[in-house]
């Protein structure tokens, strides 16, 4: 469920006409509904209740400062996974004993920020990167808490560029070493071991898989006990799905999700973490465009809008779909006819649908790309030259511009000639 739904012929962001908006902020941008992260937020912590647990936000998803700060008011944790992110969580006013440090290449620089700025605990991915987080917590005089990231090899089912969790892909360490990497973790300086991570990738539609990999931490969780670790907090990852068609196949819900989490893992009397980002984000966001042309091709015609590539990338990168509806809503009854939607970036992968039905458009008329709050603004760039879109996120009757559009003098004015040329 979101928030942007159509009232007397118009789509609306919650309480505010998207149009509006438009008027103001200019097109292309990006609209959050403060309503939906709230709601998608609040079923995740809801369906662990009763058992101790942290939301673990995925800040990759979307990391406007108003959006961490609209999630940490409810009582959010962060994962994050750059010193840039963890730096923007503590912007944000998130406190460093609710920020979790994931990925698989964390620098020493990145180490001694999160430990020397507080840290709720590092998810370990490699023997080196122990190693050289013990230099840095024993250089420091501290103690870095650790979780150590194990890889289960199971297969996610997911597009293959978002699974994370089958033996070829980069990241943790094979389950099947655990012991040993674990006994390397207790006998290092400067490391306390808390417990154990995983994360299997992203977009999941099912829960056999998270059910196949959790059923692995538990017996590994009680292993480890036996070895004479202090297991006390298991690090789930995120990877719930969210639908991206308006269809009856809906991804299984969070409250299902934690049932099975309760099924597999809640005998251990562990804490929990998850680290929703896609579910919490995703249909919390829409990117609103301008038809510039209306193109007719050598059999078919071609809808060009002012977004591009640059502004959502995910279309090119991973073939994925978004619903893409006009703001203003048609008439029962509307024939529709085939578009290819694409943006004016000088490259064929410039295209976000091809043969899309869609009702009748014009130059100039609005449409709104849905399930675009996550892997949206954060993937976005300045090909081309063209200025990072600004995001807006509604509350109620209000909206606020959240990052303002750069002006081409900004852009190009960051740029440095040598002093020989």
């Amino acid at each position: 469920m979101d928030h942007f739904l159509y009232r007397d012929g118009a789509l609306f962001a919650e309480d505010v006409p998207v149009a509006e908006i438009a008027a103001q902020v200019g097109t292309p941008f990006y609209c959050y509904s403060t309503a939906t992260l709230t709601r998608h937020f609040q079923l995740f912590d809801d369906a662990l209740e009763g058992m101790d647990h942290l939301v673990c936000y995925a800040m990759k998803a979307a990391s406007n400062q108003a959006i961490l700060k609209t999630l940490a008011d409810l009582g959010a944790g962060m994962d994050v996974v750059s010193g840039g992110e963890y730096a923007r969580a503590k912007a944000a006013g998130v406190p460093g004993d609710r920020i979790v440090f994931s990925g698989v290449g964390k620098t020493r620089a990145e180490m001694r920020l999160a430990l020397e700025g507080g840290i709720r605990q590092f998810n370990v991915e490699s023997e080196p990167e122990m190693v050289a987080l013990s230099e840095v917590a024993v250089a420091l005089g501290t103690t870095a808490p650790i979780t150590v990231r194990v890889n289960p090899d199971v297969d996610a089912k997911t597009h293959a560029k978002i699974a994370t969790g089958k033996s070829e892909n980069k990241f943790g360490i094979p389950i099947s070493r655990a012991r040993e990497v674990y006994a390397e973790a207790a006998a290092l300086p400067g490391l306390e071991v808390i417990g154990i991570d995983v994360h299997i990738g992203s977009q999941l539609t099912e829960l056999e898989p998270f059910r196949l990999a959790y059923e692995k931490v538990a017996e590994l969780t009680e292993v480890l006990r036996a070895d004479g670790h202090d297991i006390r907090r298991l690090d789930l990852g995120g990877g719930l799905g969210i639908p991206y068609t308006r269809s009856n196949e809906a991804p299984p819900l969070p409250t299902e999700y934690g049932q099975l989490i309760r099924e597999t893992l809640g005998h251990l009397g562990c804490e929990i973490e998850i680290e929703p980002g896609r579910l919490v984000a995703g249909n919390a966001g829409i990117l609103v465009s301008k038809v510039i042309y209306v193109k007719s091709g050598e059999g078919r015609d071609f809808l060009i809008l002012d977004a591009a590539m640059n502004d959502l990338i995910r279309p090119a990168m991973y073939e994925a779909h978004h619903d893409i509806v006009p703001l203003k809503e048609p008439a029962p009854g509307t024939e529709q006819a085939p578009f290819d939607v694409v943006g004016p970036v000088c490259e064929s992968g410039d295209t976000f649908a091809k043969g899309r039905m869609l009702p009748p458009l014009a130059e100039g008329d609005l449409v709104a790309f849905r399930s675009a709050g996550a892997y949206g603004a954060v993937m976005s760039s300045e090909y081309n030259t063209r200025p990072l879109i600004p995001e807006v996120l509604v509350h109620g009757h209000q909206f606020a511009v959240i990052r303002e559009r750069p002006t081409f003098d900004e852009i190009i004015n960051r740029d440095t000639i040598p002093e020989w040329l």
